[in-house]
């Protein structure tokens, strides 16, 4: 795979892979080294961090550690004017995701959202974490294109980079709909319509443990947290004495010698839990990285998802540069379920992006393209090869939805064929 366009999840199938194969995976002191306002930055976080674990008694469990890495007011990596989305790491980016491989993935998803607005007369889109803005644009111009126009478009996002970003994307892609965007500083009390999220789960904090064999070869459960050591931080775990998250359950029947890393996802499970209340009527959309419940606590992922991302480089290391590297883990599906279940959703579907996109008709729209111009086709084909290919985001990306008042409906076009709700 081309490490230039290279995604975050597809990053880390790769490593993963190169592990396995015994090839070397990227060291943080391989990586590019950053100019010098970022090394600044990073040291003021770096401070910023080192208080918060002086607070704490010396140590800080990872999920405190990963929230102020990434969300710090005005230091954190989503929180400062750091670029993150982009296709080259010549752009000073991190990552790229689907809506910046092509707009084609915008245009097949706004024929599920203008579908869901037919059905309810909701013509609203409210999007968590815009990114770029690039989705948004690409899905106000292809909702307007499939005649199925977008009223309005909410937009939550706590960084004002990132807003300020988001605005000038859409005035330069769509100018003439830039009057149907609002950017919100608090979550509505009730919504009417689609609630959309693409790559939010996967960069909310996550708990991390490790379960090994104590002296008598009984298994063990630690919480691995954040200390300060005389070369920055390092990891120090604590043996768990109370009760266990119910998602490590199924871990139970791992062999007792067997050590094992993994991750619980509180933070995305609560998000979810605190938007529910407020869908009214209609669908919560989340599209991201994982796998469900079975296939997340499997025996053979001992080393857990835990990754990082600079400059289009995947590594291992979440002390590296604090607020210059995206952290992320992937999502446990099961247990977003649960959460969206719990607080009173129904669960609509749950499949691969793969078979969402072709349901959705992303293979109706690409027979447009004449393949004939090769400078127009090519890249495009290429693009959506990504979106779809097993070894690419196809099969590791997932989309569930959940809907409010949608009983009479006999379903959503995304999920009508594959649907792995059963899995879940």
């Amino acid at each position: 795979m081309d490490a230039a366009i290279s995604t975050k999840a597809a990053s880390v199938h790769r490593l993963r892979y190169n592990a396995r194969m015994n090839q070397a995976a990227p060291k943080p002191h391989s990586l590019p080294v950053p100019e010098p306002d970022a090394l600044e930055h990073s040291r003021r976080l770096t401070a910023h961090l080192a208080d918060a674990i002086d607070a704490a008694g010396g140590w800080l469990p990872f999920d405190r550690f990963m929230e102020l890495a990434l969300y710090a007011p005005g230091l954190g990596y989503y929180a400062a004017g750091a670029a993150k989305f982009g296709r080259l790491a010549a752009d000073g980016s991190d990552f790229v995701t689907a809506p910046e491989l092509t707009p084609f993935f915008a245009r097949t998803l706004a024929r599920q959202i203008g579908e869901i607005f037919e059905q309810t007369g909701d013509a609203q889109v409210l999007e968590f974490g815009a990114g770029s803005g690039r989705l948004a644009a690409d899905l106000l111009l292809a909702l307007d294109a499939e005649g199925t126009p977008c009223e309005r478009y909410s937009i939550m996002e706590l960084s004002g980079e990132l807003r300020a970003r988001q605005r000038e994307t859409i005035a330069t892609a769509a100018p003439h709909l830039l009057d149907r965007v609002t950017w919100l500083d608090r979550l509505p009390d009730a919504f009417h319509g689609v609630m959309l999220g693409n790559e939010v789960l996967d960069a909310m904090p996550v708990r991390l443990w490790t379960r090994r064999p104590d002296d008598n070869g009984q298994p063990v459960w630690f919480e691995r947290g954040v200390i300060r050591t005389q070369d920055g931080f390092g990891w120090e775990a604590h043996r768990h004495t109370g009760s266990l998250p119910p998602a490590l359950g199924a871990l139970a029947d791992l062999p007792p010698t067997q050590e094992y890393r993994t991750e619980t996802h509180e933070a995305a499970s609560a998000f979810v839990r605190s938007v529910a209340p407020m869908l009214a009527r209609g669908v919560l959309l989340l599209i991201d990285y994982g796998f469900p419940a079975r296939e997340y606590y499997h025996p053979q992922r001992a080393d857990g998802t835990l990754m990082c991302h600079y400059r289009h480089h995947a590594h291992d290391d979440p002390f590296y540069y604090p607020g210059l590297q995206d952290i992320t883990a992937h999502v446990e599906f099961s247990g977003i379920a649960d959460a969206g279940v719990e607080a009173g959703l129904d669960l609509l579907g749950f499949t691969s992006q793969a078979r969402f996109l072709m349901n959705a008709g992303i293979i109706e729209l690409m027979s447009a393209l004449d393949p004939t111009d090769p400078k127009t086709f090519l890249p495009a084909a290429s693009a959506a090869q990504k979106l779809l290919s097993e070894a690419e985001m196809g099969e590791l990306f997932k989309v569930i939805a959940f809907g409010r008042g949608m009983d009479e409906w006999a379903g959503l076009l995304g999920f009508a064929t594959g649907d792995r709700s059963h899995a879940l």
